[in-house]
């Protein structure tokens, strides 16, 4: 794949909500087709944008270099479950976008173009939605980076834009914004495929807790526990300005973690295309994610300051 607009460019406005340090301290490097994440000069996440079926960051760390996210099937390790080889670690996709099946990687989401602005911590994706050889969509994906002495995070800003064609968003469950966890934080074990013992607990913005969380609204859902012995967290969050929001959640027991605003008949039980969205030719959707991932425990003071900065955000 050849890659384009590597020239520096003005990119989408909106400053990152973080300490001024941080952002002079987020570095990026090329190798080949990926871009490496550094903060403070330690590896934060790689972003490929080459290789598999859609862009994808794998691996993510905590602060104490913990990593966050399962290894397969980019990488095989001891203990790791083989379930589900469309999750790869952190992307974006949906299983219905105009009948192809993003999720299931039935269809592609191609890296057209990458640019860098090191000043604004900021990586930027251009990339074509395809099924069959037929571009359906584009998109703009402005990936911003932030830390701090606790956390760090990733803004996933993306805005998809249809074609020459209107451009539908399925019901289903099968999307979206999408983590799949480090096997530690599952709330359930699976010794059939390598997981006998797991740690994982989680928590939503209104109060539900470990599996009742799935296919609930809210504005944000918070995994955490032990991995490798090290006590860490993930919470991933809807911004206020999002289609739907709060959104609700395809979090699973075994380490998916997505959010969804589109699968309301399977989340909520209403009518068979009640969460269809439809654009029409030209038209544009932005949605805005953000995933922290901390040391140590957060209290419910710390995940609530955490939101309230991300929710500002423009």
């Amino acid at each position: 794949m050849k890659w384009q607009g590597f020239v520096l460019t003005a990119l989408l406005a909106g400053a990152l909500a973080c300490p001024e340090l941080s952002a002079q301290q987020v570095t990026f490097h090329r190798v080949g087709e990926r871009v490496e994440v550094q903060m403070a000069d330690r590896p934060f996440t790689t972003v490929h944008t080459a290789g598999f079926t859609k862009p994808i960051l794998y691996p993510l760390y905590a602060p104490q270099q913990v990593p966050m996210t399962r290894s397969w099937p980019m990488e095989e390790r001891p203990g790791e479950p083989h379930d589900h080889p469309h999750h790869k670690s952190v992307w974006f996709a949906h299983g219905s976008v105009n009948g192809a099946d993003f999720w299931f990687d039935k269809a592609s989401i191609e890296v057209v173009g990458v640019a860098i602005d090191e000043g604004r911590s900021e990586c930027v994706l251009e990339t074509r939605w395809s099924n069959a050889g037929e571009e359906l969509a584009t998109d703009r994906s402005v990936l911003r980076f932030g830390f701090d002495e606790r956390a760090r995070w990733l803004d996933w800003d993306l805005t998809v834009k249809a074609g020459n064609q209107p451009l539908v968003f399925g019901d289903t469950k099968e999307g979206t914004f999408a983590v799949r966890t480090h096997p530690d934080l599952q709330l359930t074990p699976n010794p059939k495929d390598n997981v006998a013992e797991v740690f994982g607990r989680a928590v939503n913005s209104e109060g539900d807790a470990d599996k009742s969380i799935w296919g609930k609204r809210a504005r944000w859902v918070h995994y955490s526990g032990p991995v490798d012995g090290v006590a860490v967290g993930m919470m991933l969050m809807d911004h206020p300005s999002n289609l739907r929001h709060p959104t609700t959640w395809h979090a699973r027991d075994y380490g998916l973690v997505a959010a969804n605003p589109f699968g309301l008949h399977d989340f909520l039980g209403e009518p068979a295309g009640s969460g269809e969205f439809k654009l029409l030719p030209g038209q544009s959707l932005r949605l805005v994610y953000r995933l922290l991932v901390h040391a140590g425990e957060a209290s419910d003071e710390a995940r609530r300051q955490w939101y309230d900065e991300f929710s500002q955000r423009k």
